[in-house]
């Protein structure tokens, strides 16, 4: 052992001789025993004061304080927030730029503006990337190396991450990943260029695999502040995403460039709030504070499996299987022209628990304020995952438009993907018709949902609750060409147009033939009475146009019945099928279609 005074023996901050006694990594000996200081050069000791100051936030950090005077939390806060208490275990927790004294001691850490690591929601487990905005406003110069894409790239197979991250031992862990999202995600900055001294042509490490990963479990973003560039791309590519009402904004450049570019003088709540990307279908769900958001978070997971390759979580439900609501017989108005409340439809048949969100329905609505004239959303049957389709008849009476197309076709595919039952409640009009209509494009994007519900593999059981016209009722009311279980309650009225305006159409020279508005208006009342009677949905079930008319009541019941033996019988088959699609680990080619 080196004398106290040979050039081995170290000098802390209080000029006290200390020396390595070269036999433990946690701790040096120490020539003062009163002073308790962790050494530089005792390995683990040196690991714990970085830790120390890498997890405590520093209130006199512009960076946090600037955080904190926008009224949000603070990147560890929401971590903590968001996971199961003592589940968080952090990746890469020293990355960053150790910042000495002239005597070489710890004085401080500058970290990588990402933490990420493994934790565990509602007991299972998930890889989070959390943005540190108080550093470089979460910018790719606040960044170090791969951090920021290490965790998607983890939760691949080896061969695909080792592209990526030289000698990177990427294990097939196949958990759900969670962003929280605040900046640009690592995107540029052009103080990059200075710091390099050259510009670049842009790449995006690692975003083909981060694509990939959308293929294999489940991607969640929540956007907790301005979201912009790679950011608000990474928001898009998920299969849920939520932003906070006044707190987040999502946009491709925020409003410095946009002035810049095209002369438009924007707040950024103006440019991308949730009044913006919240009803045109670029985010999900709205949530009134950053805890709400991650409710919805824990929620949204809780009805999907960890990956492709498992079923959906089952849970006990105390909602008996056979409850008969009476309410069911009659809430569809006998006047056809009258509204009624879906969502009532919806909570009275799905069980009463089960959602993390509510503790007063299992029904978890994904999309409220985009698409409005769809509903859709994941509930439980008897315990069982499922994902609930319908229509809003009281908005543009339920006729699906082109935000509506996209809704559904995103929702199918999303319900196919990993393997949920869709609970189908139909009441669709048609497309919706018109110069609005046309110029959305309704038709096109209609014609991509009846692709989605044609080609989806998972089961569905079709309730039709009341109307089925045209090509979007025929889509609606039979998705399985003909292969599928369907019921019809007896409010069921269909055909291939609406029977008032078909009247129009098939009888329009003797309406218009008539001398005055009141014979008009008397000669179609009788033309109604006479096709009323064939309307009746027992007339189709006499021709077996129909497979099953039943009691409202039942619909829960049989609902439970159906989704019972899918769960047993058919998605194991699917589920294997999806495994030797996708191979062992996932296939390259074989991703998830937005």
């Amino acid at each position: 052992m080196p004398a106290d005074d040979s050039p081995d023996a170290l000098v802390n901050k209080w000029g006290e001789k200390t020396r390595d006694d070269g036999s433990s990594w946690e701790v040096c000996t120490r020539l003062n025993t009163n002073i308790d200081e962790a050494l530089r050069k005792a390995p683990l000791e040196e690991l714990k004061a970085q830790q120390r100051l890498v997890r405590s936030p520093n209130p006199k950090d512009p960076g946090y304080i600037r955080q904190k005077a926008n009224n949000k939390l603070w990147v560890r806060e929401r971590i903590s927030a968001l996971l199961d208490p003592g589940s968080f275990t952090e990746v890469g927790s020293v990355t960053g730029k150790p910042v000495l004294d002239e005597r070489g001691n710890l004085e401080s850490f500058i970290p990588a503006n990402c933490v990420t690591g493994w934790g565990r929601i509602r007991e299972r487990k998930v890889f989070i990337t959390a943005d540190d905005f108080s550093v470089r406003g979460g910018h790719a110069d606040g960044g170090i190396g791969m951090k920021a894409p290490y965790g998607e790239l983890n939760l691949l197979p080896d061969y695909i991450a080792l592209t990526h991250v030289a000698k990177m031992q990427a294990l097939k862990f196949k958990v759900p990943l969670v962003r929280l999202l605040d900046g640009s995600s690592g995107g540029g900055s052009v103080a990059t260029y200075l710091t390099l001294g050259a510009t670049y042509i842009p790449s995006l490490p690692g975003m083909s695999r981060s694509i990939d990963v959308m293929g294999a479990v489940p991607v969640v973003s929540a956007l907790l502040g301005p979201v912009v560039g790679l950011a608000a791309a990474k928001a898009a590519l998920s299969h849920f995403s939520v932003m906070v009402k006044g707190l987040s904004q999502l946009f491709a450049a925020g409003p410095p460039v946009v002035k810049q570019a095209t002369f438009e003088d924007l707040s950024k709540e103006a440019l991308g709030g949730w009044e913006i990307h919240a009803t045109n279908g670029t985010v999900d769900n709205v949530a009134t504070s950053e805890l709400d958001a991650f409710l919805q978070v824990r929620a949204f997971l809780s009805f999907l499996p960890s990956s492709i390759f498992q079923l959906p979580p089952v849970s006990s439900s105390s909602d008996p299987a056979t409850r008969r609501d009476e309410a069911l017989v009659s809430i569809i108005p006998r006047r056809r022209a009258r509204p009624y409340d879906v969502r009532k439809v919806i909570k009275l048949i799905v069980d009463i628990d089960g959602n993390p969100y509510s503790e007063a329905s299992s029904f978890f609505e994904i999309g409220e304020t985009w698409g409005r004239c769809i509903v859709t959303g994941f509930a439980r049957l008897d315990g069982r995952p499922v994902g609930l389709l319908t229509s809003d008849c009281t908005v543009n009476g339920g006729a699906i438009d082109a935000f509506g197309s996209q809704k559904t076709t995103k929702f199918v595919t999303l319900c196919n993907h990993f393997g949920l039952p869709i609970l189908n409640l139909v009441d669709q009009p048609g497309f919706a018709i018109g110069s609005v209509a046309e110029r959305m494009a309704t038709i096109h994007h209609g014609a991509a949902t009846m692709a989605a519900l044609y080609q989806s593999t998972t089961p569905i059981y079709t309730v039709i609750l009341r109307r089925a016209f045209g090509v979007a009722g025929g889509a609606f009311a039979d998705p399985n060409d003909g292969s599928g279980t369907r019921v019809s309650w007896p409010s069921g009225d269909w055909g291939s147009l609406p029977l008032e305006g078909g009247i129009e159409a098939a009888y329009k020279r003797q309406l218009d033939a008539a001398s005055s508005p009141e014979e008009r208006e008397n000669l179609m009342d009788g033309l109604l009475e006479k096709f009323e009677d064939v309307r009746s949905p027992l007339k189709t079930a006499h021709k077996f146009g129909v497979e099953e008319i039943i009691d409202p009541r039942d619909t829960r019941a049989l609902a439970c019945e159906w989704v019972s033996f899918v769960y047993d019988n058919v998605l194991p088959q699917l589920s294997t099928h999806r495994q030797s699609t996708y191979g062992a680990h996932g296939k390259i080619g074989h991703g998830y279609k937005l």
